[in-house]
């Protein structure tokens, strides 16, 4: 999960970090690509990615590899061939990926787990209020992601060979147990008044009725690749926390923008987004709904609440790392910080939810 990320930090390659066998490689390439033809030039992504992501290039074409890292490592943690099985199934579809060209689970080639996809060239935009795109044209942008998100959400597992990708039904009871329970056991990072009232809060105000469909679990305008010019999304990135959940936590962490503050995610929080050219929050939600046959989306603050706490508690968790000396990522200190904010967000969706 790239949540916080630098722009500038995550944009552009550089020399290669995580050591690959560029012969073993391209051996793979001729044998399991059509159409590569070689030399191949090897380049690694800048940025945080939790999986090493390279650029593959070829006097005519370019390619994205990304592998598990080598080495020892928590298991079902950086399984990239789950990424390429929910590639693989979506290509047949209207919600746009990157198209799968290869996948490979004998360690004798990198040592370990890897795919490769086409690169996919356009733009990507790490502030929601797409500040590079001219006023009049931002709703279209906005537009697009609410379709594509949509066409995903319309998706019957079963039916694109998705149906074993998760655990189908109780989505948020399990994860409401899943993250509180990691939270409570974290002594270390310590408590925190709203975060302890909002766990005590919602495993009693989930909504009725349940629905399982493939969730991105990270659909931010962030995790996309516009096309050029145009406001049209070509791929959707980062497949990393995909699963089977309840669609409408799904959407609700997209549009959670709205109210997060844009030095945590990518958000419009505290900021009227009419005078940008956006939709409000209400035109937004209302616009998915058409698009996915739904009159209303009843409890809405609930499932704000719970992508605030879910977020907190991945938060949390990432200043008790950083308080043990173990803390991976560079941004660490920042998004420890942001844990009480995002808590206190969190809080403030279960009131207004109550006060309904």
């Amino acid at each position: 999960m790239s949540v916080g990320a630098d722009a500038a930090a995550n944009e552009g390659t550089g020399a290669v970090r995580t050591a690959i066998d560029e012969t073993a490689l391209l051996r793979w390439f001729e044998a399991n690509v059509e159409g590569f033809a070689g030399p191949l030039t090897v380049k690694q992504f800048n940025g945080g990615q939790s999986n090493p992501t390279y650029k593959l290039t070829t006097p005519t074409t370019s390619y994205v590899l990304r592998r598990k890292p080598p080495g020892e490592i928590l298991k079902g943690a950086h399984d990239v061939l789950r990424e390429a099985k929910v590639l693989r199934a979506l290509g047949a579809t209207e919600v746009p990926v990157a198209r799968l060209l290869g996948s490979c689970d004998d360690p004798a080639v990198l040592g370990s787990d890897f795919y490769v996809m086409e690169m996919v060239e356009g733009r990507v935009f790490w502030d929601a209020t797409f500040p590079q795109v001219p006023k009049e044209e931002r709703a279209a942008y906005y537009d697009a992601m609410n379709a594509v998100i949509a066409a995903m959400h319309a998706l019957e597992p079963d039916a694109i060979g998705l149906g074993d990708y998760g655990r189908a039904g109780n989505y948020f009871e399990r994860q409401i147990g899943r993250w509180s329970k990691q939270y409570l056991a974290d002594e270390l990072a310590g408590r925190d008044p709203d975060m302890d009232a909002v766990i005590e809060w919602l495993p009693t105000a989930i909504p009725a009725g349940d629905e399982t469909r493939l969730v991105h679990g990270d659909f931010r305008c962030d995790n996309m690749i516009f096309h050029p010019t145009d406001p049209r999304i070509l791929a959707v990135l980062d497949w990393e926390l995909s699963t089977l959940g309840h669609p409408l936590a799904d959407f609700a962490y997209h549009a959670m923008m709205y109210h997060m503050p844009p030095d945590i995610v990518a958000g419009l929080g505290g900021t009227d987004p009419v005078p940008l050219g956006l939709p409000t929050e209400a035109d937004y939600i209302a616009a998915y709904c058409e698009r996915t046959g739904r009159d209303e989306i009843a409890d809405w603050n609930f499932y704000l609440a719970f992508n605030f706490f879910r977020l907190a508690a991945i938060f949390h968790g990432i200043k008790g790392r950083l308080l043990r000396g173990n803390a991976s990522s560079a941004s660490a200190k920042e998004r420890a910080a942001s844990f009480p904010r995002l808590a206190r967000l969190a809080r403030e969706a279960m009131e207004r939810c109550n006060a309904e």
